[in-house]
């Protein structure tokens, strides 16, 4: 007899346990930005500085899970923001996506293609952070840690990139020349100097931290 059949006598006086909502897993986004952050940082372009910076908040999170923040349930982990409810969220996730990973991406390609290894060196931390900071963020969710803890994640991956971002855009600004790839490397660290500054200054620390430790702090009143 199979397991999952019950026996003759509990089909009419017992009801059905409900079965447990399913734990949210990685996605094949998390998986792509895990092998992106991997290759690179197995490349040697990575200094030893940044992949300590990466790892970090592994060992981070659960100090703060322990310290400050435990989760809130056993449930499935709320979402602060939802896109089905915000409209604006999809395409800027998209868009971040974009500028901060699939151009940088290519740029570094076609930099490895034409030998400009300043370019290379300087555009390869940020794509490394960024895509260990997609993977770690997804990573705390389905992990069920609290809000402010998952919170902690952009934050401080944001934070730490935009000093390379800086260094980027100094390297790209310091080359002679006024090739395509020139104004490529140019206007492609211009623009993630400014989404990535506006994400951490206009969204993450007025918003979306805040909002984070509202919801947590009121459901544990709640309960």
């Amino acid at each position: 007899m199979s397991a999952d059949v019950a026996p003759p006598g509990d089909i009419s006086t017992s009801a059905p346990s409900p079965t447990p909502p399913p734990r949210p897993s990685l996605s094949l986004r998390h998986y792509n930005t895990l092998a992106v952050a991997t290759i690179l940082g197995a490349t040697g372009m990575v200094s030893a500085g940044y992949i300590a910076v990466a790892v970090f908040p592994i060992v981070y999170l659960h100090f703060l899970s322990k310290v400050a923040f435990p989760p809130e349930s056993s449930g499935a982990p709320p979402l602060v923001y939802s896109r089905s409810k915000n409209k604006v969220l999809g395409p800027y996730i998209f868009a971040a996506a974009v500028v901060g990973l699939y151009l940088p991406t290519a740029y570094i390609l076609d930099g490895i293609i034409s030998g400009d290894k300043d370019g290379i060196t300087a555009a390869v931390p940020h794509l490394f952070l960024l895509s260990a900071q997609v993977f770690m963020e997804g990573a705390s969710y389905v992990s069920g840690f609290s809000l402010p803890v998952r919170a902690f994640v952009p934050v401080f991956y944001n934070s730490v990139r935009i000093p390379t971002i800086l260094e980027w855009l100094a390297v790209e600004f310091s080359k002679d020349g006024t090739g395509r790839r020139i104004y490529a490397g140019r206007g492609l660290a211009v623009v993630n100097f400014a989404l990535w500054s506006f994400n951490l200054f206009g969204f993450l620390l007025p918003f979306y931290l805040p909002k984070t430790c509202k919801l947590y702090y009121s459901k544990f009143k709640g309960s």
